[in-house]
């Protein structure tokens, strides 16, 4: 089905707690066209596009939604943070948000000014139980704030983009080792004024558009317009690998140790690996999506000539309502050269007591986590050793669920799993700070 670019819904309205008044109108577009022009415009615009392009009854659907040259930018490096306008709708946005963050007991500085909003989390040296650990001040104290400020009960509007993993050393006590840029960048959190909204399963393509008033001021009439910076790849890299050959083995052995004088029960380590990349992001994005079809995909102008191009097979956390759940992974294995060849695959990957085991460590990790925010005796595991199949995978994925206990929102479950098991290790604090002495690199993004 098809929808031309003049077909119209009437407009609605609605108001925030800050006192934004907020007015959204809908335009249909044509399903065929789907998100190829938004992608090829993130090579030079700030923006995202986050899609779905895998199937799972009760589980996943396939969907796209994104936008570009948002009007302002949540940036977060370390304890300072910063909302900037991007143009001039996002001027208008700054008033609120400066008056939802004037009384937050979260902060040590903060600053107002025209274009901008700059401040500090302060430290704390109060004891925070485990079950409380994502109300203590962090540079979430200011998400949280400024979220409340802007609810809605639209289900698109809201901030889009990337949280680094340094997150996490605001919440775990980590002797930190490896050397960090000042100015290098832990959060950016888009607030868009435009989305793009493409249900495949019902072959329809939505544009939602949003007007903004405050304090007799409207974003009525002001271009959606950002900086261009096209795409400039780099013509040299310095090297091929932050490891060289033979120190990640080395890192092996040392973790085997560990993992013998119960230290540790799993970690994931790492190692960084740079090439160079002549072609646009989009380009990128794009030959991913067609060999790797994921539920979580996605294509991220960061701005600052940085792009995160990626494509996830597991849920790293959902919440619906007072619902949380999550899908951890662990158990992989090649898809055969045909069906009889993945049934042969499956049923070796099952009897794997080690895959077995491994997946029954991360979900128990993982109910421990939601068990910090969640009713007592709400966490169950209602799938267990389910099989997903991708392009060239086959994984063993349980499925966890629970129930939030009142005081406690979908950012405290966020937190909660800060970060998953599947990518730090068991036990976490012991897993994040041998992964911070024995990486080579910041993990970043």
């Amino acid at each position: 089905m098809t929808a031309s670019k003049e077909a119209q819904e009437a407009p609605s309205s609605f108001d925030t707690p800050c006192g934004i008044r907020i007015h959204r109108s809908e335009r249909a577009e044509r399903y065929a066209d789907g998100v190829l022009p938004l992608e090829s415009s993130l090579d030079r615009h700030r923006g995202a596009l986050l899609t779905s392009s895998f199937e799972y009854p009760g589980r996943y659907t396939r969907w796209d939604i994104g936008f570009v040259n948002p009007p302002l930018v949540f940036t977060a490096r370390a304890r300072r943070f910063s909302f900037d306008a991007l143009n001039d709708r996002g001027a208008l946005l700054l008033a609120p948000i400066g008056k939802a963050l004037g009384n937050l007991d979260a902060l040590a500085a903060l600053d107002v000014s025209q274009n901008s909003i700059t401040g500090t989390v302060r430290t704390s040296d109060d004891w925070f139980p485990e079950e409380l650990r994502s109300k203590q001040p962090t540079v979430f104290s200011v998400l949280r704030a400024v979220c409340a400020a802007l609810r809605s009960d639209d289900p698109y509007l809201g901030f889009y983009g990337a949280f680094g993993y340094e997150l996490a050393f605001q919440f775990e006590p980590v002797r930190l080792r490896l050397t960090r840029e000042a100015d290098e960048r832990d959060l950016v959190l888009y607030l868009p004024d435009e989305i793009l909204i493409v249900d495949h399963r019902r072959e329809q393509a939505t544009t939602h558009r949003y007007e903004f008033e405050f304090d007799g001021a409207s974003t009525e009439g002001l271009a959606r317009d950002g900086a261009d910076e096209p795409y400039s790849p780099a013509s040299t890299v310095e090297r091929e690998c932050d490891h060289a050959a033979g120190e990640y083995a080395a890192t092996v052995r040392t973790a085997i140790e560990a993992f013998r004088r119960g230290d540790l029960f799993e970690v994931v380590p790492g190692q960084t690996f740079f090439e160079l990349c002549p072609a646009p992001p989009s380009e990128i994005f794009a030959r991913l999506k067609k060999r790797n079809p994921a539920p979580y995909g996605a294509l991220i102008n960061l701005g600052e000539k940085e792009y995160l191009v990626a494509a996830s097979p597991e849920m790293y956390v959902r919440v619906d309502g007072r619902r949380i759940e999550t899908c951890p992974i662990s158990g992989t294995i090649a898809r055969g050269k045909n069906a009889i060849g993945d049934a042969a695959q499956i049923l070796k990957l099952l009897n794997s007591e080690k895959e077995k085991s491994e997946l029954t460590m991360c979900t128990d990790v993982d109910r421990n986590d939601k068990s910090r925010v969640c009713v007592a005796g709400s966490v169950r595991v209602i799938g267990r050793r389910q099989l997903e199949l991708y392009s060239r995978l086959i994984h063993t994925v349980d499925h966890v669920e629970g129930t939030l206990r009142e005081g406690f929102d979908a950012l405290d479950g966020f937190l909660a799993h800060t970060w998953a098991v599947t990518v730090t290790g068991a036990p976490k604090q012991h897993a994040i700070q041998f992964i911070e002495d024995h990486e080579h690199s910041p993990r970043r993004w």
